[in-house]
């Protein structure tokens, strides 16, 4: 069976992207059903946390070939956290206060900070 073809350096950053967004997804919706999971007493939300959690982390491990591992876990656990409050938010309805929205603000802000002006990062 032949190899497949090798990707550029442009696609395997793309592809990198691509599994860094899944990976946050997933882990976003892996820790909210954590929370619905009412600390594993419920089947769905527990098979959801463990599949999440899973495919979250399988997927950082693909970002990790194209994207060093400092910047791809600041932007995975940042975003992350910011997500996870969102969905909390709507969800359950655990509104965070202002410190906690400035503080999230800061986080977004780092990660703008390192995907458009850190060297470390390929664009």
């Amino acid at each position: 069976m032949a190899a497949p073809p090798r990707l550029d350096s442009t696609e395997e950053n793309t592809m990198g992207y691509l599994y860094l967004t899944i990976a946050i997804i997933t882990e976003v919706i892996a820790t909210n059903a954590l929370k619905a999971s009412e600390e594993f007493t419920k089947l769905v939300p527990s098979i959801i946390v463990v599949v999440g959690y899973g495919a979250a982390f399988y997927f950082l491990s693909l970002v990790l070939k194209v994207i060093p591992v400092g910047i791809a876990y600041a932007i995975w656990a940042g975003m992350g956290i910011v997500l996870v409050a969102i969905v909390a938010a709507i969800v359950f309805k655990q509104i965070p206060d202002w410190p906690a929205i400035i503080g999230m603000l800061l986080i977004i802000s780092g990660v703008v900070v390192i995907n458009v002006f850190s060297k470390t990062v390929s664009h």
